[in-house]
C-alpha cells in the first residue's frame, strides 16, 4: 500500500475479539493508522460530541451493539453539522441489498461485511483504507458501496 497521510480511525463494535482482530490487521496493513475503539455507541457518541481533539478521518460502525446501535449512531452523526462530513463504514456480519440501500440513503459511505478469514479481512480493510484516502462526496453505486472481497 502506498503511504498516505496518517489516519485516525474510530471503531465501534461490542465484540472485543472482533475489535482486537480489526486493530491487529489494520496495524499490519498500515502502522501509521491510529485506531480508537469503543465497545458501544454511547461511548462513541460521547467521544465525538465532547472531544477537544482531532475528529476521526473515518468511523467503522458495527450495527448490533448494546445501548445504542450502529444505525442510531449513524443517524446522530449525520445530524450533527460538525460530524456529518466524517466517512462512515458500516461493519457488520450481514447485509442484503435493501438494508445496504437504506444505510446508503442515511449517509453511510460504505458497507463492509465482516469476513470469515484473516486474509479476507486484510483485503477488505486495505480496500476500505484506499476508499478513505480517496474519499469523495460524489455519489457511488450500490455495488461500490458494499465492499467485498474480489
Amino acid at each position: 500500500m502506498m503511504p498516505y497521510r496518517e489516519l485516525l480511525i474510530y471503531l465501534a463494535d461490542d465484540d472485543k475479539e472482533d475489535r482486537e482482530l480489526f486493530m491487529e490487521v489494520l496495524d499490519e496493513i498500515d502502522k501509521s493508522v491510529t485506531i480508537v475503539d469503543f465497545d458501544n455507541g454511547v461511548t462513541l457518541m460521547d467521544a465525538l460530541l465532547h472531544s477537544e481533539h482531532r475528529l476521526p478521518d473515518a468511523i467503522y460502525l458495527d450495527l448490533n451493539m448494546p445501548l445504542m446501535n450502529g444505525e442510531e449512531c449513524l443517524d446522530d452523526i449525520k445530524n450533527e453539522p460538525h460530524l456529518a462530513h466524517i466517512p462512515i463504514i458500516i461493519y457488520s456480519t450481514y447485509v442484503d441489498e435493501v438494508m445496504a440501500a437504506k444505510f446508503k440513503l442515511k449517509g453511510a459511505n460504505w458497507y463492509l461485511i465482516k469476513p470469515n478469514s484473516y486474509r479476507e479481512l486484510k483485503n477488505l480493510l486495505r480496500k476500505s483504507l484506499e476508499n478513505i484516502h480517496h474519499f469523495s462526496t460524489e455519489p457511488i453505486a450500490l455495488n461500490e458501496f458494499i465492499i467485498t472481497v474480489s
